[in-house]
């Protein structure tokens, strides 16, 4: 029999866990991560409609894709990168074109391509740092998510069994999957911060929203893991004085 006030904090600490992995799952799945705000008239230039077609179509290079970004209001995420370039133009120059967003996603043997200390220029040679930063924040939020899905599957079997006792490895889990979280806005953080070396000047940039979610994302796990946590040891130690007594 669990008493009220574990079954509280279990109800409390599985919502904080299922709110932290629909916000990382959205931080993950969207390329809202970094914002770049090009210069005024970036998109009027004769060759933005060149760069766009490059930067979908074209060989991936992490100074090409860099530049673009840079340039035309890209939009940097864990799987996608993004630009505003003009649509199809007429036969006639708008005087207003319409922005038009176009994204492409980071396929799995690039998320593996090496960094160089200058981006893209092969001779500078591998930047190990730069290289492993970017491995860790693609990988962390799905490790992450694969603890939170492990410690579900405890928490059921828990359920099966009649047992809070599984809940402290659940607990556990939580602790590691909110870990993962923050370790993933850290490296992108130190990532970005190492690329924008070479950022072009007049260029501007600002965190967005999906960082945000991913990093909402690790308190919540932290607090769910402290519930659980919790309700495992005190139930745990009052167990133990319950049958201390009837011993005696």
């Amino acid at each position: 029999m669990v008493d009220n006030r574990y079954a509280t904090a279990l109800v409390i600490g599985s919502v904080l866990s299922l709110l932290a992995t629909v916000y990382l799952s959205i931080a993950v799945g969207t390329q809202h991560w970094y914002q770049y705000r090009s210069p005024p008239g970036n998109h009027e230039a004769s060759n933005a409609s060149e760069l766009r077609e490059d930067f979908i179509n074209g060989e991936f290079d992490e100074k090409t894709y860099s530049d673009t970004l840079f340039r035309l209001n890209g939009t940097l995420g864990l799987w996608w990168r993004c630009v505003q370039a003009p649509g199809q133009s007429h036969w006639f120059k708008e005087p207003d074109p319409k922005l038009v967003t176009q994204c492409v996603s980071f396929t799995l043997p690039q998320q593996f391509v090496p960094k160089y200390k200058e981006p893209g220029n092969h001779n500078t040679g591998e930047d190990l740092l730069r290289t492993y930063l970017w491995r860790c924040q693609f990988l962390l939020p799905l490790v992450s998510l694969a603890l939170v899905f492990l410690s579900g599957l405890v928490g059921v079997c828990a359920c099966l069994c009649r047992s809070i006792t599984p809940t402290l490895g659940v607990g556990v889990l939580h602790l590691l999957a909110g870990l993962c979280s923050l370790g993933t806005v850290c490296c992108f953080l130190a990532g970005m911060d190492l690329l924008h070396r070479v950022r072009p000047d007049g260029v501007d940039g600002s965190l967005g929203w999906s960082l945000y979610l991913a990093l909402i994302s690790s308190p919540l796990q932290m607090m769910a893991a402290a519930l659980f946590l919790w309700a495992a040891r005190s139930h745990r130690q009052n167990y133990t004085r319950m049958t201390a007594y009837r011993v005696a």
